[in-house]
């Protein structure tokens, strides 16, 4: 049995656990309160030295980062494939999922902000003017990306979710709760809403896995 240390709503625990339930890969989840900073607990920092989730045990070992662990996962459990086997394919999907994974999320995560807060010295609005700024951008050049496939599916998989549908669908989610308007990104916004009809995904929800639901 996978364990999944992660915290409801961090982004890239919400991925894997998408990735999970994809490809229907039984799992226990602990829960990790990123606002108590378990994750430098003595006993997290041993799972994942850099003190972040989430953290999958596999097999005896522990697996972090969010792309390494759907890595992992497709080679492990390659029903259904997230990351594609071709390799022009398999380009394109890790490009549109690093515009989150590498470009926005990082800068914009739980750390970040208290640094911002905390040593900076920046206040909430300026706070959130950086958060809509890059989540604008990095958004803004996704769906120029999602503009050029071929419109074979919803997805930006295509007719099936691929990794950078696991990637959106979270970000989107950060996006309404800090208030950056989305109504720019139909195609984006497309992609969403058919993942959200997704039992895979739906289970996945930060509102599903809170641990007040």
């Amino acid at each position: 049995m996978l364990v999944l240390y992660d915290y409801f709503r961090s982004s890239a625990g919400y991925r894997v656990r998408i990735a999970l339930n994809l490809k229907g890969v039984d799992y226990v989840r602990h829960e990790i309160p990123l606002l108590e900073n378990a994750q430098r607990s003595p006993a997290h920092l041993a799972r994942n030295p850099q003190g972040l989730v989430p953290a999958l045990e596999a097999d005896g070992i522990v697996l972090t980062q969010s792309f390494a662990i759907l890595d992992w996962l497709d080679a492990r459990h390659p029903a259904p494939r997230l990351i594609p086997a071709a390799p022009e394919a398999r380009a394109a999907a890790l490009a549109r999922a690093m515009v989150i994974g590498m470009d926005v999320h990082p800068i914009n995560n739980l750390r970040v902000m208290r640094y911002l807060e905390q040593t900076l010295g920046a206040d909430a609005a300026a706070r959130s003017a950086w958060t809509a700024h890059w989540m604008t951008e990095g958004f803004t050049a996704l769906e120029a990306m999602a503009a050029a496939l071929p419109q074979d599916g919803p997805f930006l998989g295509g007719a099936a979710p691929d990794i950078s549908d696991c990637f959106l669908v979270p970000q989107l989610f950060n996006a309404r709760r800090f208030s950056v308007p989305l109504d720019g990104y139909p195609l984006l916004l497309r992609a969403e809403a058919a993942a959200l009809a997704n039992p895979a995904f739906a289970a996945a929800h930060p509102d599903r896995v809170s641990p007040g639901a």
